[in-house]
């Protein structure tokens, strides 16, 4: 396993990808990608049981599925950097006919993609099938999930949520990212979600939080902590408050890039705050 400060610099990479990625087509959503950043270097590099050789089966693995699919530009950094495909292909973001659409989707055949996630409130469902289907295949590995704070003003996952407790589905691990935005301004504003421990709770599901899910050690210990937590009768969920555009000083604590690429004035000012230290693709 690579030591804390290789994982920073992972994460740092990742960061310049990000921005690369989004200034270079001028679409794509940055704000949640950068502040979701040590989440996936944590889950891929460190925490998740995982297999590079990519079978869509997924057997004897732990599985990943992201429901809040626009933050894709850090997932397929992470995958190209985790040897899932090449880092150069991170060149076609968004272009026509790429396998690296601006919503993850499976046609395409892109390695470490194994669901459609550009409508929010499913990824939830989805997994909850996989999680099943592994218990009926007596794989004790883990599904790991992860979701927007906004994304849970979608009732369906409130039906998932209450399913996922009652069928003591327990080889899953749920992580919501709690930076209080969306499209359109804050959560709290646009729609407010209240107490999200005591709801869970209340639906049946062992609740844990990261107090800062940009402190690296912090998200890798509690991935750990988590994982300790199942086959235990309940579904986990980990409440992981994040900052959005964290790594970017003129993107944080705002909704206006929630989907905004920089100009070139601004990807310069974002790489300077993100110096190369795996080398650009």
């Amino acid at each position: 396993m690579p030591d804390i400060n290789e994982l920073q610099d992972f994460a740092t990479q990742v960061r310049r990808d990000i921005l690369r990625q989004v200034h270079k087509v001028n679409s794509g959503h940055p704000g949640g990608s950068l502040g979701c950043t040590e989440f996936f270097t944590a889950l891929y590099q460190e925490v998740m049981e995982h297999n590079t050789n990519f079978n869509m089966d997924g057997k004897d693995e732990d599985l990943f599925f992201l429901s809040n699919g626009h933050i894709s530009p850090v997932f397929y950094s992470v995958l190209a950097r985790s040897g899932y495909f090449p880092v150069e292909e991170l060149n076609t973001f968004r272009l026509i006919d790429s396998r690296l659409q601006g919503h993850p989707t499976t046609h395409e055949g892109l390695p470490g993609i194994r669901i459609a996630s550009g409508s929010l409130g499913q990824g939830m469902s989805v997994a909850l099938g996989a999680a099943q289907t592994k218990k009926l295949n007596k794989d004790k590995h883990i599904i790991y999930t992860l979701h927007g704070d906004g994304e849970l003003q979608e009732g369906q996952n409130w039906e998932a949520i209450m399913y996922a407790s009652g069928n003591k589905v327990d080889n899953i691990v749920s992580t919501i990212d709690l930076n209080g935005q969306q499209i359109d301004g804050s959560t709290e504003t646009v729609l407010p979600l209240g107490n999200l421990k005591a709801k869970f709770e209340a639906f049946g599901w062992d609740v844990m939080e990261i107090e800062d899910g940009n402190d690296l050690q912090q998200v890798i210990d509690g991935l750990k902590e988590a994982k300790t937590r199942t086959g235990k009768g309940k579904p986990v969920c980990i409440l992981m408050n994040t900052v959005m555009g964290h790594g970017v000083d003129f993107m944080m604590h705002t909704h206006a890039w929630h989907g905004k690429a920089p100009n070139d004035e601004q990807l310069e000012t974002g790489l300077s705050q993100n110096p190369e230290t795996l080398g650009d693709y």
